[in-house]
């Protein structure tokens, strides 16, 4: 309705739960002349910004792998009906960001295939799966994802890309406290990161948004940067409950309520 009402629209993540869905919002906000934008929020938390402007740059040169390793406490939903109920909750509501950055890392390039698989443990405190793990097969690459959202002590996000001319590596004890180290041939360098994902991924998605509608332009999280993302999404989704590798694209919808 706010499309057809020729109102610019930041929408929430996932953006959609069909492709197809997707597609057509994309073809109405093009035809209405507006800007469809999503808050895919972690392509502004600084230590993400930074590494995939440095991939972008060509400090690393071609990306051969990229490794996240997320051991969190998602404990906190116990109880919580709107949360418990997504069956996948890790590879959907918090995965969709992995899913998009990992499509953002790797740029044009296409994934072959995605396997995920889940699974859940006897002492877990939620009812969805806590543990999850994904790898993203681009043929002459791999994206590789570790989930555990039920580390109660020691919790750790690590993100690695290894590239061809060099390896960037972001590290900390939470998605809000990272530090990352850029190696290359010139030597190891440390940037000085400013603030956190909470606060700067919203304004960056908010702020992008007004700044192109300002510019008139379309904005860097406009809605056909993350169907993508959705194809990866939704393909982790299938071969989790199939058990067997899925092309991106060939799973459609989402499931997930």
């Amino acid at each position: 309705e706010s499309l057809l009402a020729g109102k610019h629209v930041l929408s929430q993540k996932p953006f959609a739960l069909d492709l197809d869905v997707a597609e057509e919002l994309i073809e109405l906000a093009i035809a209405q002349n507006v800007n469809l934008a999503v808050n895919q929020n972690g392509r502004w938390a600084p230590h993400l910004a930074y590494m995939n402007q440095a991939v972008r740059e060509g400090l690393i040169g071609q990306v051969t792998s990229v490794d996240f390793s997320l051991q969190w406490d998602q404990t906190w939903i116990a109880g919580n009906e709107a949360f418990e109920s997504i069956h996948h909750l890790v590879l959907f509501d918090f995965g969709i960001h992995w899913f998009d950055i990992a499509n953002q890392f790797m740029g044009s390039r296409e994934a072959k295939s995605v396997f995920a698989a889940v699974c859940s443990h006897d002492e877990q405190e939620i009812r969805p799966p806590a543990v999850a793990s994904v790898i993203i097969d681009y043929g002459n690459a791999q994206v590789r994802m570790s989930f555990n959202a039920h580390c109660r002590l020691g919790e750790e996000d690590m993100t690695t890309i290894v590239g061809t001319a060099g390896t960037l590596r972001s590290r900390g004890p939470k998605l809000t406290e990272q530090t990352v180290q850029l190696f290359t041939s010139s030597g190891q360098s440390e940037p000085d990161l400013k603030g956190d994902w909470f606060e700067n991924g919203f304004q960056g998605t908010m702020g992008e948004l007004l700044c192109a509608i300002e510019e008139n332009r379309p904005p860097a999280n406009d809605a056909s940067t993350v169907t993508r993302s959705l194809e990866l999404c939704f393909a982790a989704l299938e071969s989790a409950d199939t058990g067997q590798p899925v092309k991106p694209g060939t799973a459609r919808k989402c499931k997930e309520t």
